[in-house]
Order: structure tokens, then C-alpha cells, then sequence
């Protein structure tokens, strides 16, 4: 499955963010590279992973922009994902250089989307691409509506 391209360019020098020069959407990125426990037996990166790269994008955006996901749990908020969705496009394997990259796209009372592209550093082919969903909960378990603090997260983020 083809996605459509994603040329990054980064807004600043020393700064986590670059602007899709395809749509303008700004993203925050994060490097990273497969360990070998992450492949399968075919050599590629087994699919769940995924989730735990999206993971690494969603919590360094966070802490990037001063609210690190620690800091929700202090407050006494959880984010559990109530919706998620994956596509694959290009395998990676071991090693592979790849930039996860990840954008705040829906707020909602007690709602959450984050958007993820996972881009192949060296040919820039994007691999993966997916969103996931989360419900603002009090530590208690019940939901509430999505707090301060992360509001304002989200009405920082690069435009």
C-alpha cells in the first residue's frame, strides 16, 4: 500500500518539529531504531511493535513541549488508547534509521487522537502510519473530561 508523500522540513535548527511541505501540517519527531527483539522470524519489525513506537513519539511530543506523560499521572489523570489503527506500507528491519513522527489532531471533552507517520530515515518512504485515541480518566478509573494541563499542550503545539 502506497501513502502519499511526506516531505519533511525542519522549522528551526535544534528543534523536534518539521512542517510537511506536502500538506503544512507540522509534526513532532523522534529517532529511533529497531532492536533485534522487536523483528520476527522473517527478519521484519513484528507488527505490534508498532504501538511502542507510536508510544515513544506520543511521550517524547509531550515531554518536548514541557507536559511529560509522568507528570499527567501526577496530576492524577490516565490516557489509556480506546481506539487505534494501523496501516503498513514498507517493512523495516532491523537497525533501520526511522523518525517516528506524531501530531495532536483531535481534542475532545474527554478524547485524545494523536496521528503517527513512521518515515525510513535514509530513502524517507513512510513504513507505517496510524492514529490512536485516548480517554481522559481520573487514577480512579472513571472518565472525566481531559485537563488543564493538556489542553493548553495542545494548544501549543506548532501551527
Amino acid at each position: 500500500m502506497r501513502h502519499k508523500p511526506f516531505v519533511p522540513t525542519l522549522l528551526g535548527p535544534d528543534q523536534p518539529f518539521v512542517r510537511d511541505a506536502t500538506t503544512g501540517l507540522v509534526w513532532h519527531r523522534v529517532f529511533n531504531r529497531p532492536l533485534y527483539a522487536d523483528t520476527d522470524r522473517s527478519q521484519v519489525v513484528y507488527h505490534a511493535n508498532y504501538l511502542r513506537y507510536f508510544e515513544l513519539g506520543r511521550a517524547s511530543l509531550m515531554r518536548d513541549v514541557g507536559y511529560p506523560y509522568r507528570q499527567v499521572e501526577e496530576s492524577g489523570y490516565v490516557y489509556p488508547i480506546v481506539d487505534l489503527a494501523m496501516a503498513f506500507h514498507k517493512p523495516l528491519y532491523y537497525d533501520d534509521p526511522m523518525w517516528v513522527h506524531t501530531r495532536p489532531i483531535r481534542l475532545e471533552r474527554i478524547r485524545v487522537t494523536f496521528d503517527y507517520l513512521i518515515t525510513h530515515v535514509e530513502t524517507g518512504e513512510v513504513v507505517c502510519s496510524g492514529h490512536t485515541t485516548h480517554c481522559a480518566l481520573k487514577s480512579s478509573g472513571i472518565p472525566c473530561k481531559v485537563d488543564d494541563a493538556t489542553v493548553r499542550m495542545w494548544e501549543s503545539f506548532p501551527t
